[in-house]
């Protein structure tokens, strides 16, 4: 009986370590073929067919070419080139190009063929001039605005992208904000305070001039907004409200005239109201 139960341990013993062994030798054969496949794959993509061997810029500066280039030099961990034309830092190469022409709103990559990289752009659109924080004393009939080197230009997201550009902004009036002194150089590539207000605010400073004086200078400040007429007229509201301001100042048209410069300021802050100031009258 013990001689039987001593035999069975033995043999219960030597099954044990075989499949040890089978176990090592799967796991020898399996981390060998991984590193094969690795080392295989890793020789692949150094390859000149596995690599970006052109960049070709579509409609815009071809000098983009060369930032993508220096974007794409280097390698992964030392052993994966960047030019991979599997893995290439497309992230890097968009930061890099924006970076470099803050006017690119957006940079799309994609391939034509397996070893050419090619570039397209959208430029930023401007849509008005910003000059930062208005006079102390604000505007006046013989205000003069200020030059264009004091003031930025910006796109539909309120970005301030550029000092100068060949484009002609969409709307003529000048943007000023009294919360921040923010323009020029130091600022660009910045978002502007009350951008998310700047829609509704222009679409209402261009349907003021249907009263036939243009807005010339919006000033967005602490929640409102002034506006200020060619005619040296200023149109004072509460922003996010320019639908009943404009409704109210329609009403009331016909008792003033905003053409001549014979209003100093109408004031459209309170509800279905409008309060006109004549030129040089008093104010009670």
């Amino acid at each position: 009986m013990w001689g039987r139960t001593l035999s069975a341990s033995r043999g219960n013993r030597r099954f044990t370590e075989r499949r040890r062994s089978r176990r090592r030798r799967v796991l020898i054969v399996s981390g060998s073929l991984f590193l094969l496949s690795l080392a295989a794959a890793v020789y692949m993509l150094n390859q000149n067919f596995a690599r970006i061997a052109r960049v070709q810029v579509y409609g815009s500066d071809q000098s983009l070419a060369a930032i993508a280039r220096q974007a794409m030099e280097g390698t992964y961990f030392g052993i994966i080139p960047r030019d991979s034309t599997l893995f290439y830092p497309g992230d890097r190469i968009r930061s890099m190009i924006t970076a470099a022409y803050p006017d690119i709103a957006a940079v799309s990559l994609f391939h034509d063929g397996p070893t050419q990289l090619s570039i397209r752009v959208s430029n930023r659109i401007p849509i008005a001039r910003w000059c930062g924080a208005p006079p102390p004393n604000g505007f006046t009939a013989s205000s003069t605005l200020a030059d264009a080197a004091n003031c930025g230009f910006f796109d539909a997201s309120g970005v301030l992208y550029a000092t100068t550009t060949s484009d002609e902004p969409i709307n003529t009036f000048r943007v000023y904000g009294s919360d921040t002194s923010t323009a020029g150089a130091s600022a660009l590539g910045t978002t502007l305070p009350d951008a998310r207000r700047f829609p509704a605010a222009f679409d209402f400073a261009r349907q003021l001039g249907s009263f036939g004086s243009p807005v010339t200078i919006v000033v967005f400040r602490n929640g409102e907004a002034d506006d200020y007429l060619a005619s040296g007229t200023r149109v004072t509201y509460v922003l996010d409200d320019e639908q009943n301001a404009f409704a109210a100042l329609a009403s009331a048209r016909a008792n003033f005239d905003l053409t001549n410069g014979s209003v100093e300021y109408v004031d459209l802050r309170f509800d279905g109201k409008v309060y006109v100031k004549p030129k040089n009258a008093t104010v009670p």
